[in-house]
C-alpha cells in the first residue's frame, strides 16, 4: 500500500469524526466462555482460543495464557500501527520483527506474597527493522508508532477498569 492509498481509504473516517466527533466513539468487546476444568474460550473474530493457566502457576502449557496474549496485542497493534506509520511518512519497511517482553512475580498471582504484585511489573517492546530509513525517520516512526498504538497508549494511561457481575444473586 502507497501513502496516498492510505489517505485515500482513511480520509472519509477522519472528515467524519471531524464533523461528527460522537461517531468516532466506539465500543469494542471481547467475549469468553467458561470451559471445563481451568479454562476460557475465547472468540478472537478469525478463530477461538482457549486460555489457561500458565504453567508456572499449575498449567499444562497446552492453551494461552493470557499474559502471553497481552504481549502479542501490544506486538500485533504496534506492528500495524508502525506499518500504517511508515506508508504514510513513505518509509520502506523491508521486513522486521517485534518482540515484547515483561516480567512478571508468579508469587503475587498465587498469593503466596502479598507483598508481590499480582501483574507485568515491566514491559518492553523492541523493534527490529529491516529498512533504509534515515536515523531521524526511524526516530519518526517510533514516536509515531508510540504516540498511534492503542494497546501501548492503553497500558501506558492505566484507563479506568471494572469488574462487575451481570446477574448478581
Amino acid at each position: 500500500m502507497q501513502a496516498d492509498d492510505l489517505r485515500a481509504m482513511q480520509a472519509p473516517f477522519k472528515q467524519r469524526y471531524r464533523e461528527a466527533p460522537e461517531s468516532a466513539l466506539i465500543t469494542l468487546s471481547a467475549r469468553g466462555d467458561l470451559d471445563d476444568g481451568l479454562t476460557c474460550s475465547v472468540e478472537t473474530g478469525k478463530a477461538l482460543v482457549q486460555a489457561g493457566l500458565h504453567p508456572a502457576t499449575g498449567g499444562d502449557g497446552l492453551s494461552a495464557c493470557s499474559g502471553d496474549m497481552l504481549l502479542q496485542a501490544l506486538v500485533a497493534c504496534a506492528g500495524v500501527t508502525l506499518r500504517a506509520v511508515a506508508t504514510a511518512l513513505g518509509v520502506t519497511l523491508h521486513g522486521g520483527t517485534l518482540v515484547a517482553e515483561g516480567e512478571l512475580d508468579f508469587r503475587g498471582t498465587l498469593g503466596v506474597n502479598k507483598e508481590a504484585p499480582v501483574g507485568f511489573s515491566n514491559i518492553r517492546l523492541n523493534l527490529d527493522l529491516d529498512t533504509d530509513a534515515t536515523p531521524e525517520q526511524l526516530r519518526s516512526l517510533l514516536t509515531l508508532t508510540e504516540r498511534y498504538c492503542v494497546v501501548y497508549q492503553t497500558l501506558r494511561s492505566q484507563p479506568d477498569v471494572a469488574v462487575g457481575l451481570v446477574n448478581p444473586a
